[in-house]
Protein backbone atom coordinates (compact mmCIF):
# COMPACT_ATOMS: atom_id res chain seq x y z
CA UNK A 1 0.00 0.00 0.00
CA UNK A 2 2.81 2.42 0.84
CA UNK A 3 5.18 1.70 -2.05
CA UNK A 4 2.84 0.83 -4.92
CA UNK A 5 -0.06 2.98 -3.68
CA UNK A 6 -2.44 0.06 -4.09
CA UNK A 7 -5.87 0.26 -2.48
CA UNK A 8 -6.20 -1.75 0.73
CA UNK A 9 -8.76 -4.07 -0.90
CA UNK A 10 -6.31 -5.12 -3.64
CA UNK A 11 -3.34 -5.33 -1.26
CA UNK A 12 -5.16 -7.63 1.19
CA UNK A 13 -6.34 -9.93 -1.61
CA UNK A 14 -2.85 -10.17 -3.13
CA UNK A 15 -1.25 -10.94 0.22
CA UNK A 16 -3.91 -13.54 1.01
CA UNK A 17 -3.54 -15.34 -2.33
CA UNK A 18 0.26 -15.23 -2.26
CA UNK A 19 0.51 -16.34 1.35
CA UNK A 20 -1.85 -19.26 0.79
CA UNK A 21 0.15 -20.54 -2.19
CA UNK A 22 3.53 -20.07 -0.48
CA UNK A 23 2.44 -22.04 2.59
CA UNK A 24 1.54 -25.09 0.49
CA UNK A 25 -2.19 -24.71 -0.01
CA UNK A 26 -3.45 -25.94 -3.37
CA UNK A 27 -4.82 -23.31 -5.78
CA UNK A 28 -8.29 -24.79 -5.34
CA UNK A 29 -8.08 -24.54 -1.56
CA UNK A 30 -6.88 -20.94 -1.80
CA UNK A 31 -9.84 -19.95 -3.98
CA UNK A 32 -12.24 -21.80 -1.67
CA UNK A 33 -10.78 -19.92 1.32
CA UNK A 34 -11.20 -16.60 -0.51
CA UNK A 35 -14.86 -17.36 -1.22
CA UNK A 36 -15.48 -18.61 2.30
CA UNK A 37 -13.75 -15.67 3.98
CA UNK A 38 -15.39 -13.04 1.79
CA UNK A 39 -18.87 -14.53 1.93
CA UNK A 40 -18.79 -15.37 5.63
CA UNK A 41 -17.72 -11.86 6.59
CA UNK A 42 -19.88 -9.85 4.20
CA UNK A 43 -22.96 -11.95 4.93
CA UNK A 44 -23.08 -10.02 8.21
CA UNK A 45 -21.08 -6.82 7.69
CA UNK A 46 -22.63 -5.67 4.40
CA UNK A 47 -26.12 -5.65 5.89
CA UNK A 48 -25.14 -3.89 9.10
CA UNK A 49 -22.88 -1.25 7.52
CA UNK A 50 -25.43 -0.52 4.79
CA UNK A 51 -28.33 -0.07 7.21
CA UNK A 52 -26.18 1.98 9.61
CA UNK A 53 -25.07 4.31 6.81
CA UNK A 54 -28.64 4.93 5.67
CA UNK A 55 -29.82 5.58 9.22
CA UNK A 56 -27.01 8.12 9.63
CA UNK A 57 -27.88 9.82 6.35
CA UNK A 58 -31.45 10.35 7.51
CA UNK A 59 -30.24 11.79 10.82
CA UNK A 60 -27.92 14.17 8.97
CA UNK A 61 -30.47 15.29 6.36
CA UNK A 62 -33.13 16.02 8.96
CA UNK A 63 -30.97 18.30 11.11
CA UNK A 64 -30.71 15.73 13.88
CA UNK A 65 -27.00 16.38 14.38
CA UNK A 66 -27.64 20.06 15.02
CA UNK A 67 -30.56 19.22 17.33
CA UNK A 68 -28.31 17.05 19.50
CA UNK A 69 -25.45 19.56 19.64
CA UNK A 70 -27.64 22.61 20.30
CA UNK A 71 -29.61 20.88 23.05
CA UNK A 72 -26.60 19.44 24.87
CA UNK A 73 -24.69 22.72 24.75
CA UNK A 74 -27.73 24.53 26.17
CA UNK A 75 -28.08 21.99 28.98
CA UNK A 76 -24.39 21.85 29.91
CA UNK A 77 -23.88 25.61 29.66
CA UNK A 78 -20.89 27.39 28.16
CA UNK A 79 -18.73 26.77 31.23
CA UNK A 80 -18.99 23.02 30.65
CA UNK A 81 -19.06 23.20 26.87
CA UNK A 82 -15.95 21.03 26.52
CA UNK A 83 -17.65 18.12 28.25
CA UNK A 84 -20.76 18.71 26.16
CA UNK A 85 -18.74 18.63 22.95
CA UNK A 86 -17.13 15.34 23.95
CA UNK A 87 -20.55 13.81 24.58
CA UNK A 88 -21.86 15.26 21.31
CA UNK A 89 -19.02 13.67 19.38
CA UNK A 90 -19.49 10.36 21.18
CA UNK A 91 -23.21 10.22 20.34
CA UNK A 92 -23.25 11.70 16.84
CA UNK A 93 -20.52 9.40 15.47
CA UNK A 94 -22.64 6.31 16.23
CA UNK A 95 -24.79 6.74 13.11
CA UNK A 96 -22.73 9.31 11.12
CA UNK A 97 -19.26 8.80 9.62
CA UNK A 98 -16.41 10.62 11.41
CA UNK A 99 -15.58 13.11 8.65
CA UNK A 100 -19.22 13.97 7.91
CA UNK A 101 -20.00 14.55 11.58
CA UNK A 102 -16.95 16.80 12.02
CA UNK A 103 -17.79 18.95 9.00
CA UNK A 104 -21.43 19.31 10.07
CA UNK A 105 -20.41 20.38 13.57
CA UNK A 106 -17.76 22.91 12.52
CA UNK A 107 -20.21 25.86 12.82
CA UNK A 108 -20.76 24.93 16.48
CA UNK A 109 -17.00 25.08 17.13
CA UNK A 110 -16.63 28.37 15.27
CA UNK A 111 -19.52 29.95 17.17
CA UNK A 112 -18.14 28.94 20.56
CA UNK A 113 -14.64 30.10 19.67
CA UNK A 114 -15.83 33.49 18.42
CA UNK A 115 -18.12 34.13 21.41
CA UNK A 116 -15.52 33.19 24.02
CA UNK A 117 -12.41 34.50 22.27
CA UNK A 118 -10.63 31.22 22.98
CA UNK A 119 -8.57 29.38 20.38
CA UNK A 120 -10.43 26.79 18.33
CA UNK A 121 -8.36 23.90 19.76
CA UNK A 122 -9.95 24.42 23.19
CA UNK A 123 -13.30 23.30 21.74
CA UNK A 124 -12.22 21.14 18.81
CA UNK A 125 -10.15 18.53 20.67
CA UNK A 126 -13.01 17.37 22.97
CA UNK A 127 -15.34 17.03 19.99
CA UNK A 128 -12.74 15.20 17.91
CA UNK A 129 -11.95 12.84 20.79
CA UNK A 130 -15.61 11.92 21.11
CA UNK A 131 -15.90 11.33 17.36
CA UNK A 132 -12.70 9.27 17.21
CA UNK A 133 -13.61 7.08 20.18
CA UNK A 134 -16.98 6.11 18.78
CA UNK A 135 -15.52 5.65 15.29
CA UNK A 136 -13.23 2.91 16.65
CA UNK A 137 -15.00 1.52 19.74
CA UNK A 138 -18.80 1.57 19.34
CA UNK A 139 -20.93 -0.44 16.88
CA UNK A 140 -22.66 0.08 14.49
CA UNK A 141 -19.69 2.06 13.15
CA UNK A 142 -17.96 -0.06 10.47
CA UNK A 143 -14.61 -0.75 12.21
CA UNK A 144 -15.85 -2.48 15.37
CA UNK A 145 -18.65 -4.19 13.41
CA UNK A 146 -16.08 -5.73 11.06
CA UNK A 147 -13.68 -6.77 13.83
CA UNK A 148 -16.49 -8.28 15.91
CA UNK A 149 -17.63 -10.37 12.94
CA UNK A 150 -14.12 -11.58 12.07
CA UNK A 151 -13.47 -12.55 15.71
CA UNK A 152 -16.98 -13.86 16.32
CA UNK A 153 -17.58 -11.46 19.23
CA UNK A 154 -21.04 -10.62 20.53
CA UNK A 155 -22.00 -7.04 19.59
CA UNK A 156 -23.76 -6.42 22.89
CA UNK A 157 -20.55 -7.06 24.82
CA UNK A 158 -18.61 -4.92 22.32
CA UNK A 159 -21.02 -2.01 22.83
CA UNK A 160 -20.83 -2.35 26.60
CA UNK A 161 -17.03 -2.65 26.80
CA UNK A 162 -16.61 -0.02 24.08
CA UNK A 163 -18.49 2.47 26.23
CA UNK A 164 -16.58 1.44 29.37
CA UNK A 165 -13.22 1.96 27.63
CA UNK A 166 -14.24 4.76 25.28
CA UNK A 167 -15.73 7.23 27.73
CA UNK A 168 -12.61 7.47 29.96
CA UNK A 169 -10.47 7.68 26.81
CA UNK A 170 -12.65 10.51 25.50
CA UNK A 171 -12.38 12.44 28.78
CA UNK A 172 -8.57 12.13 28.96
CA UNK A 173 -7.92 12.74 25.26
CA UNK A 174 -10.59 15.43 24.96
CA UNK A 175 -11.40 17.95 27.72
CA UNK A 176 -8.35 17.14 29.88
CA UNK A 177 -5.87 17.39 26.99
CA UNK A 178 -7.54 20.52 25.62
CA UNK A 179 -7.16 22.31 28.96
CA UNK A 180 -3.46 21.42 29.05
CA UNK A 181 -2.58 22.66 25.56
CA UNK A 182 -5.15 25.35 24.78
CA UNK A 183 -3.28 28.15 26.58
CA UNK A 184 0.06 27.48 24.92
CA UNK A 185 1.22 30.32 22.65
CA UNK A 186 0.68 28.46 19.38
CA UNK A 187 -2.91 27.51 20.29
CA UNK A 188 -4.20 30.21 22.64
CA UNK A 189 -5.27 32.72 19.98
CA UNK A 190 -5.52 30.45 16.95
CA UNK A 191 -8.87 30.86 15.20
CA UNK A 192 -10.02 28.48 12.47
CA UNK A 193 -10.95 29.75 9.00
CA UNK A 194 -14.69 29.64 8.31
CA UNK A 195 -14.91 26.52 6.16
CA UNK A 196 -18.29 25.39 7.47
CA UNK A 197 -20.96 24.30 4.99
CA UNK A 198 -22.74 27.04 3.10
CA UNK A 199 -26.38 28.03 3.31
CA UNK A 200 -28.65 25.36 4.74
CA UNK A 201 -30.88 24.07 1.98
CA UNK A 202 -33.41 22.42 4.31
CA UNK A 203 -36.93 23.78 4.03
CA UNK A 204 -38.40 21.81 6.94
CA UNK A 205 -37.97 22.56 10.61
CA UNK A 206 -35.22 20.48 12.26
CA UNK A 207 -36.23 17.48 14.33
CA UNK A 208 -36.18 17.58 18.11
CA UNK A 209 -33.40 16.38 20.40
CA UNK A 210 -35.57 13.54 21.73
CA UNK A 211 -36.40 12.31 18.23
CA UNK A 212 -32.74 12.35 17.19
CA UNK A 213 -31.61 10.53 20.32
CA UNK A 214 -34.37 7.94 20.02
CA UNK A 215 -33.02 6.86 16.64
CA UNK A 216 -29.45 6.55 17.95
CA UNK A 217 -30.41 4.67 21.11
CA UNK A 218 -33.07 2.38 19.62
CA UNK A 219 -30.74 -0.15 17.91
CA UNK A 220 -28.24 -0.06 20.79
CA UNK A 221 -30.94 -0.86 23.35
CA UNK A 222 -32.35 -3.67 21.21
CA UNK A 223 -28.91 -5.24 20.68
CA UNK A 224 -28.01 -4.97 24.37
CA UNK A 225 -31.38 -6.49 25.28
CA UNK A 226 -30.62 -9.54 23.16
CA UNK A 227 -27.18 -9.88 24.78
CA UNK A 228 -28.66 -9.73 28.29
CA UNK A 229 -31.31 -12.28 27.34
CA UNK A 230 -28.66 -14.68 26.07
CA UNK A 231 -26.30 -14.13 29.02
CA UNK A 232 -29.09 -14.78 31.56
CA UNK A 233 -30.29 -17.80 29.53
CA UNK A 234 -33.88 -16.64 29.38
CA UNK A 235 -36.26 -18.97 27.56
CA UNK A 236 -39.77 -18.83 26.15
CA UNK A 237 -41.55 -16.85 23.47
CA UNK A 238 -40.73 -13.44 24.96
CA UNK A 239 -37.02 -14.27 25.08
CA UNK A 240 -37.11 -15.44 21.47
CA UNK A 241 -38.72 -12.17 20.41
CA UNK A 242 -36.15 -10.11 22.35
CA UNK A 243 -33.30 -12.01 20.66
CA UNK A 244 -34.89 -11.66 17.23
CA UNK A 245 -35.46 -7.90 17.37
CA UNK A 246 -32.07 -7.51 19.07
CA UNK A 247 -30.15 -9.13 16.25
CA UNK A 248 -28.16 -6.35 14.52
CA UNK A 249 -29.94 -6.98 11.20
CA UNK A 250 -33.39 -6.52 12.68
CA UNK A 251 -32.43 -3.80 15.18
CA UNK A 252 -30.85 -1.58 12.52
CA UNK A 253 -33.66 -2.26 10.03
CA UNK A 254 -36.21 -1.18 12.64
CA UNK A 255 -34.17 1.95 13.46
CA UNK A 256 -33.72 2.85 9.78
CA UNK A 257 -37.44 2.50 9.03
CA UNK A 258 -38.25 4.46 12.18
CA UNK A 259 -35.88 7.24 11.08
CA UNK A 260 -37.35 7.19 7.57
CA UNK A 261 -40.84 7.66 8.98
CA UNK A 262 -40.10 10.10 11.83
CA UNK A 263 -37.54 12.24 9.99
CA UNK A 264 -39.13 12.18 6.55
CA UNK A 265 -42.63 10.89 5.94
CA UNK A 266 -44.25 12.35 9.06
CA UNK A 267 -42.62 15.75 8.42
CA UNK A 268 -43.75 15.87 4.80
CA UNK A 269 -40.32 15.39 3.22
CA UNK A 270 -40.45 14.16 -0.37
CA UNK A 271 -39.92 10.43 -0.56
CA UNK A 272 -37.67 10.87 -3.55
CA UNK A 273 -35.34 13.05 -1.48
CA UNK A 274 -35.30 10.43 1.28
CA UNK A 275 -34.50 7.76 -1.29
CA UNK A 276 -31.61 9.80 -2.74
CA UNK A 277 -30.15 10.60 0.70
CA UNK A 278 -30.07 6.92 1.66
CA UNK A 279 -28.52 5.87 -1.66
CA UNK A 280 -25.76 8.50 -1.35
CA UNK A 281 -24.90 7.08 2.06
CA UNK A 282 -24.06 3.73 0.49
CA UNK A 283 -21.21 5.15 -1.61
CA UNK A 284 -18.65 5.54 1.23
CA UNK A 285 -20.04 2.40 2.87
CA UNK A 286 -19.18 0.35 -0.23
CA UNK A 287 -15.43 0.83 0.22
CA UNK A 288 -15.63 -0.18 3.88
CA UNK A 289 -17.56 -3.32 2.94
CA UNK A 290 -14.99 -4.40 0.33
CA UNK A 291 -12.02 -3.82 2.63
CA UNK A 292 -13.80 -5.70 5.40
CA UNK A 293 -14.45 -8.62 3.07
CA UNK A 294 -10.76 -8.73 2.12
CA UNK A 295 -9.93 -8.78 5.83
CA UNK A 296 -12.19 -11.79 6.20
CA UNK A 297 -10.29 -13.47 3.34
CA UNK A 298 -6.98 -12.76 5.09
CA UNK A 299 -8.25 -14.34 8.29
CA UNK A 300 -9.55 -17.43 6.48
CA UNK A 301 -6.22 -17.98 4.68
CA UNK A 302 -4.38 -17.74 8.00
CA UNK A 303 -6.74 -20.30 9.53
CA UNK A 304 -6.78 -22.76 6.61
CA UNK A 305 -3.02 -22.61 6.05
CA UNK A 306 -2.28 -23.39 9.70
CA UNK A 307 -0.33 -20.14 10.09
CA UNK A 308 -2.79 -18.85 12.68
CA UNK A 309 -2.23 -21.88 14.90
CA UNK A 310 1.55 -21.60 14.50
CA UNK A 311 1.40 -17.92 15.45
CA UNK A 312 -0.75 -18.72 18.49
CA UNK A 313 1.69 -21.40 19.64
CA UNK A 314 4.63 -19.01 19.25
CA UNK A 315 2.84 -16.35 21.29
CA UNK A 316 1.92 -18.88 23.95
CA UNK A 317 5.53 -20.02 24.17
CA UNK A 318 6.63 -16.40 24.55
CA UNK A 319 3.91 -15.69 27.13
CA UNK A 320 2.54 -12.72 25.16
CA UNK A 321 -1.08 -11.99 26.13
CA UNK A 322 -3.55 -11.96 23.25
CA UNK A 323 -4.77 -8.46 24.18
CA UNK A 324 -1.22 -7.09 23.95
CA UNK A 325 -0.63 -8.87 20.63
CA UNK A 326 -3.86 -7.46 19.18
CA UNK A 327 -3.01 -3.94 20.36
CA UNK A 328 0.54 -4.02 18.97
CA UNK A 329 -0.41 -5.45 15.57
CA UNK A 330 -3.21 -2.91 15.10
CA UNK A 331 -0.86 -0.10 16.16
CA UNK A 332 1.86 -1.15 13.71
CA UNK A 333 -0.55 -1.28 10.77
CA UNK A 334 -2.14 2.02 11.81
CA UNK A 335 1.18 3.86 11.94
CA UNK A 336 2.35 2.27 8.67
CA UNK A 337 -0.63 3.03 6.44
CA UNK A 338 -2.88 5.49 8.28
CA UNK A 339 -6.40 4.09 8.08
CA UNK A 340 -7.83 3.03 11.44
CA UNK A 341 -10.43 0.82 9.74
CA UNK A 342 -7.82 -1.03 7.65
CA UNK A 343 -5.63 -1.44 10.76
CA UNK A 344 -8.54 -2.91 12.70
CA UNK A 345 -9.48 -5.36 9.96
CA UNK A 346 -5.89 -6.50 9.38
CA UNK A 347 -5.28 -6.97 13.11
CA UNK A 348 -8.56 -8.85 13.43
CA UNK A 349 -7.47 -11.28 10.71
CA UNK A 350 -4.24 -12.01 12.58
CA UNK A 351 -5.83 -12.09 16.04
CA UNK A 352 -8.83 -14.31 15.26
CA UNK A 353 -6.95 -17.61 14.99
CA UNK A 354 -4.77 -16.66 17.95
CA UNK A 355 -7.83 -16.00 20.13
CA UNK A 356 -9.41 -19.24 18.95
CA UNK A 357 -6.37 -21.36 19.85
CA UNK A 358 -6.05 -19.53 23.18
CA UNK A 359 -9.63 -20.52 23.99
CA UNK A 360 -10.92 -16.97 24.36
CA UNK A 361 -14.68 -16.74 23.96
CA UNK A 362 -17.76 -14.78 25.01
CA UNK A 363 -17.02 -11.46 26.70
CA UNK A 364 -13.28 -12.08 26.32
CA UNK A 365 -13.56 -11.78 22.54
CA UNK A 366 -15.20 -8.38 22.96
CA UNK A 367 -12.14 -7.22 24.92
CA UNK A 368 -9.92 -8.34 22.04
CA UNK A 369 -12.06 -6.10 19.80
CA UNK A 370 -11.43 -3.17 22.16
CA UNK A 371 -7.68 -3.88 22.25
CA UNK A 372 -7.62 -3.83 18.43
CA UNK A 373 -9.67 -0.61 18.37
CA UNK A 374 -7.21 0.96 20.82
CA UNK A 375 -4.16 0.01 18.77
CA UNK A 376 -5.80 1.25 15.58
CA UNK A 377 -6.48 4.65 17.18
CA UNK A 378 -2.94 5.67 18.11
CA UNK A 379 -0.62 8.11 16.34
CA UNK A 380 -2.76 9.53 13.57
CA UNK A 381 -0.20 11.35 11.43
CA UNK A 382 0.46 12.51 7.87
CA UNK A 383 -0.59 9.28 6.12
CA UNK A 384 -4.06 9.42 7.70
CA UNK A 385 -6.82 11.30 5.85
CA UNK A 386 -8.28 12.28 9.23
CA UNK A 387 -5.06 14.13 10.06
CA UNK A 388 -5.45 16.37 7.00
CA UNK A 389 -9.18 16.85 7.57
CA UNK A 390 -8.48 18.17 11.07
CA UNK A 391 -5.55 20.28 9.88
CA UNK A 392 -7.51 21.85 7.01
CA UNK A 393 -10.73 22.64 8.85
CA UNK A 394 -9.04 23.96 11.98
CA UNK A 395 -6.40 25.90 10.03
CA UNK A 396 -3.56 24.19 11.91
CA UNK A 397 -0.04 23.65 10.62
CA UNK A 398 1.33 20.12 10.43
CA UNK A 399 3.33 20.71 13.62
CA UNK A 400 0.28 22.05 15.48
CA UNK A 401 -1.82 19.09 14.31
CA UNK A 402 0.83 16.65 15.54
CA UNK A 403 0.91 18.36 18.95
CA UNK A 404 -2.88 18.28 19.33
CA UNK A 405 -4.76 15.74 17.20
CA UNK A 406 -1.96 13.14 17.11
CA UNK A 407 -1.47 13.36 20.88
CA UNK A 408 -5.24 13.02 21.38
CA UNK A 409 -5.52 9.86 19.25
CA UNK A 410 -2.55 8.32 21.05
CA UNK A 411 -4.15 8.97 24.43
CA UNK A 412 -7.38 7.40 23.17
CA UNK A 413 -5.49 4.24 22.23
CA UNK A 414 -3.46 4.00 25.43
CA UNK A 415 -6.35 4.69 27.82
CA UNK A 416 -8.68 2.37 25.91
CA UNK A 417 -6.15 -0.46 26.04
CA UNK A 418 -5.48 0.03 29.76
CA UNK A 419 -9.21 -0.10 30.53
CA UNK A 420 -9.52 -3.28 28.43
CA UNK A 421 -6.68 -4.84 30.45
CA UNK A 422 -8.42 -3.94 33.72
CA UNK A 423 -11.73 -5.36 32.48
CA UNK A 424 -10.00 -8.59 31.47
CA UNK A 425 -9.26 -9.25 35.15
CA UNK A 426 -13.00 -9.62 35.76
CA UNK A 427 -14.02 -11.52 32.61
Amino acid sequence: MLKARLPAFIALLLVSLGFGLLTGMTPGDVIAAVQSGMGGTLGFVAVVVGLGAMMGALLEASGGVEAISDSLLARFGESRSQSALGVIGFLVAIPVFFDVAFIILMPVLLGLSQRSGRGIVYYAIPLLAGLAVTHAFIPPTPGPIAVAEILGADLGWVILFGACAGLPAMIVAGPMLARLIADRPDFATHMAPDMSPGEDVRTLRPISFNAAMSVILLPLVLILGATVSTALEWSGTAADIVRFVGHPFVALLIATLYAWFVFGVRRGMERGALHDAMLRALEPAGLVVLVTGAGGVFKQILVDSGAGRALAEALTAGNMPVLLFAFIVAGIVRVAQGSATVAMITAAGLSAPVAQVAGIEGAGLALVVIAIASGASILSHVNDSGFWLVSRYLGLSEAQTLRSWTVSTTLIGVVGFLVACVLSLFV
